[in-house]
């Protein structure tokens, strides 16, 4: 069975998109740092009459993700990786912590292209596969009090579109996917979006996502308050 590794599957959007691939009838490896939630959207989609695995590991880690690749690609037939673990910080740039700048800068830019440099060598080797980018619409245009976070975006963004011209000729499809927020965790502990209520689920992005997926670039706008 073909195999889809999405990390930052324990919530949200990464949960959802994974829930829909196990319906196309592939084996999910949920991945992330959190082996609790990891367990619970492992369970979910055993539910549903899909099969998944988790895999624990820090993205940040570039030694722990090329080893940990590695040894699933021993065994298991990878056929696609979503990008969507990410971390936001929001506020007046001033206010911006090195902590959080090096955080929102390791998570985003660096944990999507460590995960990305070491799966691409096992789709090459098949000849086929997908690598899904998920990157937010602050990666089109800069927004106040995201500074940082719009400029992590626009990184992945470069990135994405770079190997979209690199493999246009191979069998690898990648998608660039911009997507505004969502009523999720992710704001949890700020105000930036007052009511997050307001917004598309995950579970109504997802499947907009799924709609438009043989396209290089999918863009999906907020709601409208």
């Amino acid at each position: 069975m073909k195999t889809i590794i999405v990390t930052g599957a324990g919530t949200g959007l990464g949960k959802e998109l994974a829930f829909l691939f196990s319906k196309k009838g592939y084996h999910l490896l949920l991945a992330g740092r959190n082996s609790a939630k990891l367990l619970a959207a492992k369970d979910e989609i055993e539910s549903g009459g899909g099969t998944a695995d988790i895999l624990v590991l820090d993205i940040r880690n570039n030694e722990e993700v090329s080893e940990k690749i590695k040894d699933i690609g021993s065994t298991c037939h990878i056929a696609g990786l979503v990008n969507n673990a990410g971390v936001g910080h929001f506020g007046p740039f001033e206010e911006i912590d090195e902590k959080q700048i090096l955080e929102m800068l390791n998570t985003n830019v660096l944990g999507t292209i460590f995960m990305t440099k070491a799966v691409l060598p096992l789709l090459q080797v098949k000849g086929e596969g997908r690598i899904m980018n998920i990157i937010s619409t602050a990666g089109l245009r800069g927004k106040v009090n995201e500074a940082v976070y719009a400029a992590s975006k626009f990184a992945v963004r470069g990135f994405t579109e770079s190997l979209q011209k690199e493999y246009e000729d191979s069998g690898i499809k990648i998608n660039a996917v911009y997507m505004g927020g969502m009523a999720t965790p992710f704001w949890s502990g700020s105000d930036h979006i007052k009511d997050p209520s307001r917004l598309s689920s995950p579970k109504q992005v997802a499947e907009m996502i799924f709609e438009q997926i043989d396209q290089n670039e999918i863009i999906i706008e907020s709601k409208k308050s």
